[in-house]
């Protein structure tokens, strides 16, 4: 079993831990967006969304591209769809008890 770093994981799973992010990643899930689009489906002012999506790619989980003037933004490979769709599957599973979870245990 491969060692990963502690701290690039918690780095990595950052992505994954505001209800934005989230939201961009669903909107993308099934193709690249530009973020006029992204911004429509997340209900998001520009900078906000933007702010999200460099966020999303510094910790590995988009890839953008430019064309002419937009930019269009994707998920960065197939791993991060399958494991979005895992991410459904477990919480499907756990539902009950991640309604009742305390979120704000200190660290």
């Amino acid at each position: 079993m491969q060692t990963v770093d502690l701290d690039l994981k918690v780095k990595f799973l950052h992505g994954f831990s505001h209800k934005v992010r989230i939201q961009i990643l669903d909107s993308i899930q099934e193709g690249e967006k530009t973020v006029s689009e992204i911004m429509s489906d997340v209900q998001g002012s520009q900078s906000n969304i933007s702010q999200h999506l460099a966020c999303l790619r510094g910790c590995g989980l988009i890839a953008g591209r430019q064309e002419g003037k937009f930019m269009y933004y994707r998920l960065r490979n197939d791993q991060i769809r399958e494991l979005l769709d895992m991410f459904d599957d477990v919480l499907t599973d756990v539902e009950s008890d991640v309604i009742t979870c305390e979120s704000d245990v200190a660290e």
